[in-house]
């Protein structure tokens, strides 16, 4: 353990968290909603530090990011807990564990600098910090995030998008990109299925997009819950809004945790998804969880320029980031 960031005391002898939009009041040796974050006689203590539960090197495109260094892979890591609740979560297993309820058996200590040294061992060009939600561990992000910028890697957020302000501002320095996770336009949904807000999830986007910091997003579409065509309307256009480039990635949901008795997701209801997006004006929209809809197009002239392999890269046709036939700038960082 160590103590936390973002918090200040309270009159009361509680502890106040500014770290995600949920902003708890702690009281004395109680747990945020997170359940990883706790008040210690009055100092707010981060009960998972250099705490992997898992740690794995990933292509990048698994993210997925799609116009981020595409072909290389990341070296990716979490700890236990999240600020969310979703009964359909796919890394339930350890998302939703918490130091509260104890510790999950198979965690291992690895400091920051380790995690750094284990990217570069294994030829990676990125740290991603993923599968659970990264702000809650945001102490072991944020420092791991600073020796990784300090050895030339870059660093990814894989989020819900549910962090302050404040906390946004503090990783901004030595964040280089994020796929942010918008699972609704909803606020009941959020409300209902995730025990939280759809305003911060916006807002982080603009954000991160108006800050500089390469943004994708992911939507997983679950049958009966976030899949009308007013829904999926709606959120084309925020996106649209806020950057046309922004890629779209629509994921097929697979029945987990406790959404079993839910099909999964029609491919029919993906492309039909994906002919939103574009008819919205999104120029980058891509099907995933599926074998198909994943390469890349350019923009202005339609050559495929990129062509992928269920969540690898197979060939890529750019110069210098601009399309071979059109000499359009395609959106992303490119190698």
């Amino acid at each position: 353990m160590r103590e936390a960031m973002l918090w200040e005391k309270t009159d009361d002898k509680k502890v106040h968290c500014f770290l995600c939009a949920h902003e708890c009041k702690i009281a004395q040796n109680k747990f945020g909603i997170c359940g990883v974050r706790q008040n210690l006689r009055g100092t707010l203590m981060t009960m998972v530090y250099s705490e992997i539960i898992a740690a794995n090197v990933d292509p990048i495109e698994k993210k997925p990011l799609y116009h981020f260094l595409p072909g290389t892979f990341s070296y990716s890591i979490a700890t236990i807990g999240c600020n969310f609740r979703c009964g359909f979560c796919q890394n339930w297993q350890i998302s939703q564990s918490t130091v509260e309820n104890g510790l999950t058996s198979s965690r291992r200590y690895m400091e920051p600098k380790q995690v750094v040294e284990k990217a570069k061992e294994a030829g990676c060009r990125s740290i991603s910090y993923t599968y659970t939600e990264p702000t809650i561990f945001f102490e072991y992000a944020y420092d791991t995030a600073k020796l990784a910028k300090e050895a030339g890697l870059y660093n990814v957020f894989v989020t819900n998008g549910y962090m302050t302000e404040r906390a946004l501002d503090t990783i901004h320095p030595y964040l280089d990109a994020a796929n942010v996770d918008l699972k609704s336009f909803s606020d009941d949904f959020y409300k209902k299925t995730c025990k939280a807000r759809l305003q911060p999830v916006l807002d982080t986007i603009s954000a991160m997009k108006a800050s500089g910091i390469w943004v994708e997003v992911t939507t997983l579409i679950i049958p009966g819950e976030n899949d009308s065509d007013d829904e999926l309307k709606d959120i084309a256009e925020f996106l649209a809004g806020v950057d046309r480039m922004i890629p779209w990635h629509l994921s097929r949901f697979h029945p987990d945790y406790k959404l079993t008795d839910r099909k999964a997701t029609p491919l029919q209801t993906l492309q039909k998804a994906k002919e939103t997006g574009l008819k919205a004006g999104l120029k980058y929209v891509y099907l995933g969880n599926v074998t198909e809809g994943s390469n890349t197009f350019c923009h202005q002239c339609g050559k495929q320029i990129i062509e992928r392999n269920y969540m690898s890269l197979k060939n890529l046709t750019l110069e210098n980031g601009r399309c071979p036939n059109c000499e359009a700038k395609i959106p992303g960082l490119w190698r």
